[in-house]
């Protein structure tokens, strides 16, 4: 963006730079379904038109995000999924995953003191003021084959308009799902809320009604972020025309 691309451009490459680590639960650290095959998740969304693409059980691909990205550009539709979605990976040429790798957990072993990483998921505004957001997953540990979680459903996991604001959710997402949070949160920002004020409203809610957990990060309009969470950490970095740092908990919100 220092360059002057667009918020979809960075969103996409943050994301693609986490599927690739092989350290997360997304791309190339995906979680395995329950037949021992990972098939992921991702979705984008631009702000400036409310245009978004998404891929759900996505099977060998490398990066996911990269493929809802595809879908975004250059099909009709939003969400693809399994066979249809791969089929965009290969003519595209879409780096691919062997299919050993795609069968087994290829995320890097955790060391004593590691942090257990999991869906990974970007915001943007570029200086144009256009939004972006986007969220990239394996899933959740132990699910069904076939299952599909909000990472990749617009408005539950991933949302982005400019006159609002940018949300990209991680957590469990059957939960996530059932209150639209990612909308949810964008429309209190409509409304005038602050992102932190959005944020720990949407996941109260979502504590007081379903009793599941979940983390969001939130940009503003107005260019101001927040990360909210309801577990015990969750890792984050930013960067501003002015500096960069990492956080690994800023506002979390504890059950009572």
């Amino acid at each position: 963006m220092a360059a002057g691309g667009s918020a979809v451009d960075a969103v996409e490459a943050a994301i693609v730079v986490l599927e690739k680590s092989g350290r997360f639960n997304a791309g190339k650290g995906s979680n395995r379904q329950r037949d021992g095959i990972a098939r992921m998740d991702a979705s984008l969304m631009d702000g400036r038109d409310l245009s978004a693409g998404a891929v759900a059980s996505l099977e060998g691909v490398l990066t996911p995000i990269r493929v809802a990205r595809c879908v975004m550009r250059q099909t009709p539709h939003v969400l693809l999924t399994g066979n249809g979605a791969r089929r965009v990976a290969e003519v595209n040429r879409i780096a691919t995953l062997s299919s050993s790798r795609s069968r087994q957990q290829t995320r890097a072993p955790l060391k004593e003191g590691d942090l257990d990483w999991g869906t990974v998921g970007a915001v943007a505004s570029d200086v144009r003021g256009h939004l972006a957001a986007g969220t990239s997953t394996g899933g959740i540990t132990h699910m069904l084959p076939g299952r599909v979680g909000d990472s990749a459903l617009i408005g539950a996991g991933t949302y982005a308009d400019d006159l609002s604001g940018a949300v990209s959710m991680t957590g469990i997402g059957e939960g996530i799902i059932r209150l639209g949070l990612a909308n949810t949160i964008a429309l209190s920002l409509e409304r005038g809320l602050s992102p932190y004020q959005a944020g720990s409203s949407a996941l109260a809610t979502l504590l007081e009604r379903i009793g599941t957990d979940a983390g969001t990060i939130i940009l503003s309009s107005r260019g101001r972020f927040t990360l909210v969470h309801t577990t015990p950490y969750m890792i984050s970095g930013y960067r501003t025309d002015r500096a960069t740092r990492i956080a690994t908990q800023w506002h979390r919100i504890v059950k009572e």
